[in-house]
């Protein structure tokens, strides 16, 4: 048999880059006790491998209702396997750490499901798995300090040659900081015969933006460079009323390059423009000239290759396009490990103190009430601490990657053939320190003048709402901005009755005031009558619950209660049942709704109620999609 490798692997699934985030820093902290680790993604180890590894630690996160990461599915489908011995991992240790966010139903679901699975296959668990919450006061960190802490007491425990000098040994030496891990080569202009220099609009626009991200450190797995298609704004309307509180938008966006057949359920994903002004005054901070030709390459690969959609590494790019392209320097805040390099490069005495006591596990909790609560963003951080300057090879890293944004569609392709259609809500809030902030892609959408013509660059993928056959009817619950794919299923049932009657739809749409933000009124009522597919003369019906407009709170849920019988009926001809929208209460509340329906209707107890609506998830009829 082949021998184990004495050194500490971690590998990790992220779907969004905090994972690789909380992996980075476990792999630092260990090799800062002497502990040699390799960080890893899931995707990139070959499973068949796992019984001859000595210990390993998983670093997963949950995505959607419970979804594993794009980047684990290949992995999970090969532990599943049913010809996999029970003891398969007998002698390998093992250790989990989840991601999460407990406002969902599903907390943590993939790091609990892989702990079982791994346990199961004869695996031991160094330490009880732990679970980062989003909605701890210090975030996923709040878990994940103490539960290092343990993880190296333990595993000093089971093989002391991990940490030779022991766990409680830290090299404290800040120039032993990791040097950085991308390289950047710096061109003469006059040199440089650039491919996109006779490329104009669209073209230019593409190449750019696909060259920007296959250089960029921060690319997520599920995501491609080059965006699948470009689309221009042509209609930006007011949903809800001016000055009620809310800003929820339906934008009209059109394909300028290639048509992308998508469907009813999907999801767009739509990379935002950042504020001309904060990427010009990032540039000014640190020093960089925005005009200069770059080369972004990860330290010892070769500069000159090509990715895997054919974009040239060699060719170079402005730094600023870089910038704005790959780099979320005015929206995201940064990570601790951001201040700990920041602390290096201080030149005041008094900088270097506050950030490093941010770094350490004691300034945790301040760190989180500067940095993430207020939701600083780079470029404040810096301004904050003016004698800091770091080099472009360090921000490259450590800057947050600028990220797509997923919406779901609000259209269906067969009633707009060229379009897609999104429903937003332009995102805005205030911080304990009265900072106003807003959401960086809703607020740029919001701004786009359709006259203006901006290419968007686009991405379309399956979200957790499969479109259904014409055939089966349809429960629909969407309070808010959740009606957005529902408008989109509407539309479709509404083109499919052209060529024969479809199923009916139900459907329950909640908002705060009938006159501030019924969203799509005229819509859901035209549909609602003349036998179409809400019309409850076709079996179907459009209910909605206005939560302000009455002394006592009235939700979706109750209006669904009002319907039992109506609800019940069309489970029973074979429906459907889609929620979508918060993912606060909105998707317990309704589903402790429908266990009531069938208790009540069929007659049968709560605890049955609960095995029915488990056995309609499991058949695919049950669907989530939910957002926070």
């Amino acid at each position: 048999m082949e021998k184990k490798p004495a050194m500490l692997l971690i590998l990790y699934a992220t779907q969004t880059g905090n994972a690789l985030d909380a992996a980075e820093r476990i792999g630092r902290d260990a090799e800062r006790r002497g502990c040699a680790a390799s960080v890893s993604s899931i995707d990139d180890f070959d499973a068949s491998s796992l019984p001859h590894r000595d210990t390993v630690i998983f670093v997963v996160s949950t995505t959607g209702q419970g979804d594993t990461p794009d980047s684990m599915k290949l992995f999970w489908k090969y532990l599943l396997q049913r010809n996999i011995a029970k003891n398969w991992l007998e002698g390998v240790h093992y250790a989990v750490f989840g991601l999460g966010d407990s406002g969902y139903q599903k907390y943590n679901f993939v790091a609990k499901k892989l702990d079982r699975r791994i346990s199961d296959l004869g695996a031991t668990a160094i330490v009880e798995r732990g679970l980062g919450d989003d909605q701890h006061p210090s975030g996923y960190e709040g878990a994940l300090d103490p539960w290092m802490s343990s993880l190296w007491i333990m595993l000093y425990q089971i093989n002391p040659k991990f940490f030779p000098n022991g766990p409680d040994f830290v090299i404290s030496d800040t120039t032993l900081i990791d040097r950085p891990k991308f390289q950047i080569t710096y061109l003469e202009t006059d040199k440089v015969d650039l491919q996109s220099s006779s490329a104009t609009g669209l073209d230019r626009v593409q190449m750019q933006t696909g060259r920007a991200r296959s250089m960029s450190p921060g690319k997520v797995s599920h995501i491609k460079n080059i965006p699948d298609c470009f689309l221009k704004m042509i209609k930006n309307q007011p949903l809800s009323r001016t000055g009620c509180g809310k800003d929820v938008r339906h934008f009209e966006l059109e394909f300028v390059s290639a048509t992308i057949q998508y469907g009813v359920g999907d999801v767009l994903e739509v990379l935002p423009g950042q504020d001309p002004s904060a990427v010009d005054a990032f540039l000014q901070r640190c020093n960089l000239n925005p005009e200069s030709l770059i080369i972004v390459h990860p330290i010892g690969i070769e500069s000159h290759h090509r990715d895997a959609e054919g974009n040239d590494s060699k060719v170079p790019i402005k730094l600023k396009t870089f910038v704005e392209l790959t780099m979320d320097i005015a929206s995201a805040s940064p990570r601790r490990y951001f201040f700990e390099v920041m602390s290096v490069f201080a030149t005041a005495e008094h900088e270097k103190e506050r950030l490093q006591y941010f770094a350490s596990p004691e300034g945790r909790d301040d760190l989180y009430q500067y940095n993430q609560k207020e939701r600083r963003t780079v470029l404040e951080v810096l301004e904050d601490f003016p004698s800091v300057q770091m080099p472009f090879e360090w921000l490259v890293q450590l800057v947050p990657p600028l990220k797509t944004r997923a919406f779901s569609i609000s259209s269906s392709p067969s009633a707009h053939p060229n379009q897609v259609h999104l429903t937003v809500n332009v995102v805005s809030w205030t911080t304990p320190f009265k900072r106003k902030r807003t959401g960086l892609c809703s607020t740029w959408l919001a701004g786009l003048d359709p006259q203006d013509g901006v290419y968007i660059p686009a991405w379309f993928r399956k979200g957790s709402l499969p479109s259904p056959p014409a055939s089966i009817p349809l429960v629909l619950v969407g309070p808010g901005t959740g009606c957005a794919p529902f408008r989109g299923f509407v539309e479709e049932r509404a083109t499919q009755d052209m060529s024969g009657a479809a199923a009916p739809i139900m459907l329950f749409f909640g908002c705060r005031n009938e006159e501030n933000d019924f969203l799509y009124k005229d819509f859901w009522l035209s549909h609602a009558q003349n036998a179409g597919p809400l019309s409850i003369a076709r079996g179907g019906g459009f209910f909605v619950a206005f939560s302000r407009d009455q002394p006592q709170k009235v939700y979706v849920q109750h209006k669904m209660r009002e319907q039992s019988e109506r609800v019940w009926d069309l489970i029973l001809e074979g429906a459907s049942i889609y929620v979508a929208g918060s993912s606060t209460k909105m998707p317990s509340d309704v589903m402790s709704a429908l266990e009531e329906i069938i208790s009540k209707e069929a007659g049968v107890s709560r605890e049955t109620a609960v095995l029915q609506l488990r056995r309609l998830e499991k058949d695919g009829r049950y669907h989530v999609e939910a957002w926070s």
